[in-house]
């Protein structure tokens, strides 16, 4: 028989636009410190500071390009369940944890957020990529759909019922 395709779960695109956009508004932060910095440094040796238009492109310059990137990185982030067993992808790498290995699978609470824990054989546990849920732009309403497809398709392959 041929093997099904995997599962695949991803951030939602409000998820990664809020990742996105966060992280840009802390870059912004930094940008606008540093050049806050520099407009007192040239005040005080009695030069011109920064043009005035370079405030607002520091101010909603990284928001938005972060919230594009983080766009972009959804279509690398994921949780694939396969007939080997589950593995993470992200932007910075991965890894993958076999069916045998897998001895629990929880909804638990990390910070603002409720993400899914797969508990190992060897004690460790692995946060997964997706799916989670959190507040404002971190909320997901299909996680508990997410989370019950998750732990069917992992007793299935623990206890039997699925070829492969």
């Amino acid at each position: 028989m041929e093997d099904a395709s995997p599962a695949t779960f991803r951030p939602t695109w409000q998820q990664a636009f809020g990742r996105g956009l966060y992280i840009g508004a802390l870059i912004g932060v930094v940008g606008i410190t540093a050049a806050m910095l520099v407009a007192v440094v040239l005040a005080l040796v009695g030069r011109i500071g920064p043009p005035l238009w370079i405030w607002p492109v520091l101010a909603f310059g990284p928001p938005m390009a972060g919230a594009g990137a983080g766009l972009l990185a959804r279509r690398f982030t994921a949780t694939e369940l396969g007939a080997g067993g589950i593995r993470t992808l992200s932007v910075g790498g991965g890894g993958i944890a076999p069916w045998h290995r897998v001895v629990d699978m929880r909804a638990e609470r990390r910070g603002g957020r409720t993400v899914v824990s797969v508990y190992l054989d060897s004690g460790a546990s692995v946060q997964l990529n997706a799916p989670y849920s959190g507040d404002l732009f971190a909320a997901d309403p299909q996680f508990e759909v997410k989370m019950f497809a998750l732990s069917h398709i992992w007793r299935s392959h623990r206890f039997g019922g699925l070829p492969g």
